[in-house]
């Protein structure tokens, strides 16, 4: 088992439907394009590609064609629910496939449970699945959830389960709080805005997982690769911030489409839904950073 290839630069990519169901030819011809264009890595079926909306087994349709058609190493797949079991058998299928990590949820419906149960839902998931490992993520994303990964939970997962808990995304957007959980040898952290890669190697980052990648990876690679670029920091912030808001999936899935010329590209799945006219018309008077 090993997550070397994750790393650097990872978009958390779209999920393109054909119908009801996603679509692995749009979906693989825009992970290539990620990969040609500055993505070192993708993170498959996160919140942005919609995965709590998508039936656990046509996850496992896009996990197996997204690994057939790409560098399995190089991607790191979500397979947090709120059940056990079904993250139990995503995060199986995917260590199946080769994948280089699953990226987990914590079990998001009730609210307030004690760090005792999450430990105690991590550390069953991590026997469950012990005879197919696979790298371990963390994903912490508290406004969606209504859970948090204290520092001293993370630290004991990590200790507990050296070999499988590799590291943390953190979609809580506080700096701080994720630079608490660096320093831990072999425990990767990924904030979730690609701006803090000016700060990244500073600060102990091991990159950036980031929605709005999908469109910016030319910038952020050289960001990763510059940090020092203070102008080509800003524009990486100046790009994102036309995205921020509660649009933002539908958002970047309109731009993905017009990247690629293609509206396949473009429906969210419901309860997500396509930019209204005003915010269409918005959208299509943006640059794109490519």
């Amino acid at each position: 088992m090993t997550d070397h290839a994750i790393g650097g630069v990872i978009a958390a990519i779209t999920t393109p439907f054909s119908g009801d169901a996603p679509d692995p030819v749009r979906f693989v011809a825009h992970a290539r394009w990620l990969m040609a264009n500055g993505c070192d890595a993708l993170n498959v079926l996160g919140t942005t590609g919609e995965a709590t909306s998508i039936p656990a087994a046509a996850r496992m349709t896009l996990m197996s064609a997204a690994a057939a058609a790409l560098e399995p190493a190089r991607l790191m797949v979500g397979t947090g629910c709120a059940d056990l079991e079904t993250t139990v058998a995503l995060t199986r299928h995917a260590a199946k496939l080769g994948l280089g990590a699953a990226l987990v949820l914590p079990p998001f419906y009730y609210k307030g449970v004690s760090e005792a149960g999450l430990s105690a839902y991590f550390d069953a998931l991590v026997a469950a699945t012990a005879d197919r490992p696979i790298a371990l993520y963390l994903y912490n994303f508290p406004q969606m959830t209504g859970l948090s990964f204290a520092p001293a939970l993370v630290a004991r997962l990590a200790q507990a389960h050296p070999d499988r808990i590799r590291g943390i995304k953190d979609s809580s957007g506080d700096l701080a709080y994720a630079g608490a959980l660096t320093g831990r040898a072999g425990f990767k952290v990924f904030p979730s805005d690609e701006t803090a890669l000016a700060v990244a190697r500073a600060r102990g980052f091991a990159g950036c997982i980031s929605a709005t990648v999908n469109l910016s990876a030319p910038l952020a690679q050289r960001l990763w690769q510059t940090p020092d670029d203070v102008a080509l920091r800003d524009a990486v912030a100046a790009f994102r911030a036309q995205l921020a808001g509660p649009g933002l999936i539908p958002g970047i899935k309109a731009l993905v489409a017009r990247l690629h010329d293609d509206p396949g590209h473009a429906a969210p799945r419901a309860p997500l839904m396509a930019p209204d006219a005003a915010e269409a018309a918005r959208l299509a008077a943006l640059t794109l950073p490519v």
